[in-house]
């Protein structure tokens, strides 16, 4: 079939309208739907990849959608999420293949269910809703995110070269009688096979894109539009690698591997100005807020959320690298409801175990003492805005939203896009 320059059928849909217009006809809608069309058509698919670990994957249960509606700051964005059927919205030019939250490739258009499980969401789904706002041109995502794996290990760049064991970390499996060698060798085998298969994905999908986009136009082309990447947890907690982490400097070999992340990216897609966005750790929320339990670790989270913002200030990445603080998203209202429940339940299981209550009178005291010391907005936002733990981030679609949203702004400003 021939096909008109888009210029050329621009100009019949501009006049079929004027005609209508002159004739005193409304203008049919077809013509409008087609010229939409034409427009996505006539621009390179744009190419976002977003990597991570768990909470990249996502955590946040499409149940917890309706916690978001319960804050006015939130609920515009609970509307961007909804269809008009209240729904979780499609998005018509919006694609996206993942890998690592599933045990095959999912593909298709982006809606809710591209999470940690079909039931669950991460960035990946405000990112989306958030970038198309931003551009007329078709866009895909391209998602690699396994849970559990570290920088220092898992995505460890080419250029970082292999992992080195300390001397503090050699020390101590000595102390243990553990087999160095062995764990030396398993070591290296473990090394940089995320990276890899990340790169591998992407030139993958990139590859055959009608595979994935069958409205894919490959006399258009497309572009690598920019990178995100959000992780850090396993690296957070690891004294092994990290021995001085509670000191200032104690994570630089994080912000070194990171740099040289980006670097080998760049290299390994032919993308050397790829804008890169950093999402830095904030499970907790802004550590200024902690509690007296948190305490401990302040200094360890300040530390850690330094060295992932770090790279960002290099000379060779200013302009084209970004940072976006997740703790800007964290909900302190959600912290201290789930507190004061904890409290509640501690307070009731003592109680039950000085009076010696059988299991059946425990759970019933602690359903009284819930029911009694909650206020009924914090049973609500409970009930509603958590689905998992404190590290995922309370599985709340509506701190996962506000990050994807957050990552996908800090993209368009790195790439000087306008609403």
């Amino acid at each position: 079939m021939n096909k008109l320059p888009f210029q050329a059928a621009w100009m019949l849909v501009s006049l079929t309208l004027l005609a209508c217009s002159a004739l005193g006809f409304a203008p049919p809608k077809e013509p409008l739907v087609l010229a939409d069309k034409l427009a996505i058509k006539s621009l390179p698919l744009q190419v976002y990849i977003l990597a991570g670990q768990s909470n990249m994957q996502g955590h946040a249960k499409i149940s917890t959608f309706e916690h978001i509606g319960m804050d006015p700051a939130t609920k515009p964005m609970l509307d961007e999420m909804l269809g008009a059927d209240g729904k979780p919205k499609v998005c018509d030019r919006v694609w996206i293949s993942s890998i690592g939250c599933a045990e095959s490739e999912q593909t298709g258009k982006l809606t809710a269910g591209f999470g940690a499980s079909t039931e669950k969401i991460g960035p990946e789904f405000t990112f989306g809703l958030t970038m198309q706002k931003f551009s007329d041109a078709p866009i895909l995502i391209i998602k690699t995110s396994w849970g559990g794996k570290s920088l220092h290990t898992d995505f460890r760049p080419p250029s970082a070269g292999p992992y080195v064991f300390n001397e503090t970390l050699l020390g101590n499996l000595q102390k243990q009688g553990k087999d160095l060698a062995a764990i030396q060798t398993d070591k290296a085998k473990q090394t940089g096979v995320y990276y890899r298969q990340m790169i591998d994905h992407v030139k993958f999908v990139l590859s055959d894109l009608k595979r994935v986009i069958p409205e894919y136009d490959a006399s258009v082309g497309y572009q690598i539009a920019g990178f995100a990447w959000f992780q850090g947890w396993n690296d957070m907690v690891d004294a092994g690698t990290y021995p001085n982490r509670d000191k200032p400097g104690g994570y630089d070999q994080y912000s070194s591997a990171l740099a040289q992340f980006i670097r080998d990216v760049r290299k390994d897609l032919n993308a050397p100005k790829l804008p890169f966005v950093i999402g830095v750790l904030g499970v907790g929320g802004p550590t200024s807020e902690y509690g007296p339990d948190q305490l401990r670790y302040k200094n360890t989270h300040d530390h850690f959320r330094s060295a992932m913002a770090a790279p960002a200030l290099l000379p060779e990445f200013q302009g084209n690298v970004a940072t976006v603080l997740a703790e800007k998203y964290w909900d302190g209202e959600l912290t201290l409801a789930k507190a004061k429940e904890k409290e509640l339940e501690q307070k009731a299981k003592t109680q039950a175990k000085e009076e010696k209550f059988s299991p059946q009178e425990e759970k019933a005291l602690v359903e009284r003492m819930r029911r009694e010391g909650l206020s009924d907005r914090q049973r609500a936002v409970i009930e509603k805005g958590i689905s998992n733990l404190e590290f995922h981030y309370l599985g709340s679609a509506k701190i996962l939203g506000g990050v994807g949203k957050g990552l996908a702004e800090a993209m368009a400003e790195l790439k000087q896009l306008k609403r």
